[in-house]
């Protein structure tokens, strides 16, 4: 069947998301008009989500080369980082809001299998997954319903695909009512002689399409990733893709065996933009690395699900579980066979040139040829620099209530149950965390997630982390923060940072009070990953992330993803009490304030007017401390003080292993502080404290360690059989059972989400 093509107007272009200076410099590239598939293709390629046009400039800014990395800073699918021993880490985080926003369990589910496509496609095994999520209140119906979606789309993609989900983070704020934030994270492994490039190159080299047949869903995904969400978003569940992980099980497999073959001489995940990105992307690579190349492909060759789709629909379907492959020329059918043995199609559809253009066939015609450099950065793809102006939050300063005039007791405790702060052992129960038999550390145990390196005594740690309340108050000190927590809970393993991947999650880049929050925090992430000396590997820009339905942008939410390497596996440090006697220690002693805390929230409804206090010399040094320490064996455990304060970190250590809770008994010293001494000692998220346990004999050892690294360091209580007392200055300011803290701590969740309740909202 022919397909007639509308004919091309300025018009349609605005539809497509091209603006008229956009659509003038498409004209000049090519010298005429383009076809309907060519304006598809541009479209996708220039949308934000595929050429951060509004992103890149300030993306540069940040420290991009290390020792160890082996791949620069976007250069290929994901990150790659030298662990020794010929092994390399392969790590990336990556998006799916717009998607799960009208669609979770798809959405979120299909976020899982495309970042795990961006490791294999390395040629790294996934050995594990993290993700970051940010929901509205629990107490609307239809972030109920997000909230049980996209968990399980997350579980039921990850347990069948079989990698394990390990870690990760979870946050409700009325911002991202109508916007939620799903960024999924895969970690993989890779000897150093089996990297596979995402480069097309080699004139003459047959390109093939492995995977899943080719459908309509997910058409014009990358440009629907690229607009404020509205009620006019729910029409647009066709650009929501579905996702197999069976299908991708598969694939992993016969892709990391026809790697084996070694005549693969690219490779490239399908992800936004579908073959349009893969074959335009990998055709760019190709031609910056060897002065020529390009790719033409016959759409006619390409299995489909779906009869009579036009070329337009071909080139812009995200239908998943898809790669490009460029092979050996005469070596294909050997990659071919490998592909056929697992059950997956694997067709050649074109060839590698050297004209430098991506050309494409469809029933005989040529639909579109385009020079392939100008669809992708640092070629012919719009790069803008946007108006920043800053904007002060609104949120008011509190004025503290008198100690005296408060029921501390009740207040800590209502503290302990906000969905912020309660355990969220339901979101993390529907995950397989052991799949693969690698996992060294259930969730909870450990500050950060740990994954044996088999046939070593190495591990790896990894986290997600970001606070955006903080970053809403001060984008730069709270994109410092993001990467220092991140930093800080991998150290309070024992493992030391390594480098970073991110996903910056941000309102509509026009508005200028939006372009600099995003600006300012990446200044601020940039100076804290060059302070730890962790490299930025690559990563995701979501912009957009605002909804009519609110009339609000989400919070700035630059969240990290980090990787760190512990040396001996024996020398892990978990996070919760483990015996009965041991001294409990304060590492860091920063002035305390209520800024940005999950308490003032509660208790006098803002957030405050900055972020916590922080230095990040303090910083570098306190995590040095820790990695030290880890090193001594002296420690029996470490968690950083982080949301909720001094107190949650207590409780969390004492029940956070529900198999094997612990008590403390703490006195604190008031300083002579003011009539709201106590709340502030309690529950103030001031960044750099640390409490580490250990036995009572080695605190004298361990203070004098942190002494000369200038960290102040000292012993505040000691680890109980039951029951948990906090006293400042000799007098008890509250007393609970280890019962009492452990069900409003653990429970408080899964009671707030109304699970029985859910449905289709």
């Amino acid at each position: 069947m022919t397909h007639s093509e509308p004919q091309v107007t300025l018009e349609l272009a605005r539809e497509h998301g091209l603006n008229e200076e956009e659509y003038l410099k498409i004209l000049d590239i090519l010298g005429r008009v383009p076809s309907f598939t060519e304006l598809g293709i541009f479209s996708v390629m220039w949308s934000e989500h595929c050429s951060y046009k509004n992103s890149i400039a300030v993306l540069k800014t940040l420290p991009r080369e290390g020792e160890a990395l082996l791949t620069s800073a976007g250069e290929e699918n994901a990150g790659l980082v030298d662990i020794g021993d010929n092994l390399a880490v392969a790590f990336k985080i990556e998006s799916h809001n717009h998607p799960s926003a009208v669609e979770p369990y798809q959405g979120a589910a299909t976020g899982v299998g495309g970042i795990h496509r961006d490791i294999f496609t390395m040629g790294a095994r996934p050995v594990a997954a993290l993700n970051s999520l940010r929901f509205g209140s629990p107490a609307d119906p239809r972030v109920r319903y997000l909230v049980d979606g996209v968990v399980r789309g997350i579980g039921d993609y990850g347990n069948s695909f079989g990698v394990p989900t390990v870690g990760g983070e979870i946050y409700f704020e009325d911002c991202y009512t109508g916007n939620p934030l799903v960024n999924a994270m895969s970690v993989g492994l890779v000897e150093h002689d089996k990297t596979v490039s995402a480069t097309a190159e080699g004139e003459g080299n047959p390109v093939l399409i492995v995977g899943s047949s080719t459908g309509r869903d997910g058409i014009h995904g990358a440009t629907f990733a690229s607009e404020d969400l509205s009620e006019a978003s729910e029409d647009k569940r066709p650009s929501v893709q579905v996702g197999d992980p069976f299908a991708e099980k598969l694939l992993l497999e016969a892709t990391l065996e026809a790697i084996e073959t070694g005549h693969v001489v690219g490779l490239q995940d399908m992800g936004a933009a579908g073959i349009t990105s893969s074959t335009s992307e990998m055709s760019a690579r190709g031609i910056e690395k060897n002065g020529t190349g390009g790719i033409e492909i016959d759409l006619d060759l390409v299995p489909m699900r779906e009869k009579d789709m036009s070329a337009y629909e071909i080139m812009l379907s995200e239908s998943q579980e898809r790669m490009l492959i460029v092979a050996a020329k005469g070596r294909e059918q050997e990659i071919i066979d490998v592909y056929d043995k697992w059950d997956v199609n694997a067709v050649v559809i074109g060839r590698v040139t050297a004209d430098g253009f991506l050309r494409v066939r469809r029933q005989g015609a040529v639909v579109a040829e385009i020079p392939a450099e100008s669809l992708v950065l640092g070629g012919g793809a719009p790069v803008y620099v946007r108006e920043a102006v800053e904007k002060k939050p609104d949120s008011p300063p509190s004025e503290l209530s008198p100690d005296s005039s408060l029921d501390l007791r009740a207040v800590a405790l209502r503290l302990l149950s906000r969905p912020n702060i309660a355990s969220k052992q339901w979101v993390y129960q529907q995950y397989d965390s052991m799949v693969q038999t690698n996992t060294v550390t259930a969730a909870g145990q450990s500050d950060a997630a740990v994954v044996r390196i088999k046939g070593s005594k190495k591990a790896l740690a990894m986290k997600t982390d970001c606070n955006a309340r903080y970053v809403y108050l001060n984008p730069k000190v709270g994109g410092m923060i993001a990467v220092a927590e991140c930093a800080r809970n991998i150290a309070c393993s024992g493992a030391r940072p390594l480098a970073v991947t991110n996903c910056l999650n941000f309102g509509n880049p026009y508005k200028p009070e939006v372009y600099f929050q995003f600006k300012t925090s990446v200044e601020g992430m940039g100076e804290a990953c060059r302070a730890f000396n962790t490299p930025v590997t690559g990563g995701n820009v979501s912009f957009y992330n605002e909804s009519s339905l609110t009339g609000t942008a989400v919070y700035p939410s630059p969240v990290i993803g980090m990787i760190g390497l512990l040396d001996d596996i024996d020398r892990l440090t978990g996070s919760t009490f483990s015996k009965p006697g041991d001294a409990i220690l304060l590492l860091g002693d920063p002035e305390l304030t209520l800024e940005g805390s999950e308490y003032l929230v509660m208790q006098y409804g803002t957030p405050g007017s900055d972020a916590p206090t922080f230095d990040l010399e303090q910083e570098r040094r306190l995590q040095e401390l820790l990695v030290d320490l880890a090193a001594s064996g002296m420690l029996r455990s470490a968690h950083d003080i982080s949301d909720g304060g001094l107190f949650t970190a207590l409780v969390e250590k004492a029940v956070m292993d529900r198999t094997n809770p612990l008590g403390f008994a703490v006195d604190l010293e008031s300083d002579g502080r003011n009539d709201s001494v106590i709340q502030t000692l309690l529950f103030s998220e001031a960044q750099g404290r640390v409490l580490v346990s250990l036995g009572a004999e080695n605190a004298a050892k361990v203070i004098e360690m942190a002494k000369k690294q200038g960290i102040e360091a000292k012993v505040i209580g000691q680890v109980r059989e039951d029951g948990a007392s906090i006293e400042v200055d000799g007098a008890e300011i509250f007393s609970f059972t280890t019962n009492e803290l452990s069900k409003a701590y653990h429970d408080a969740l899964e009671e707030a989400l109304h699970l029985d309740e859910v449905e289709i909202v």
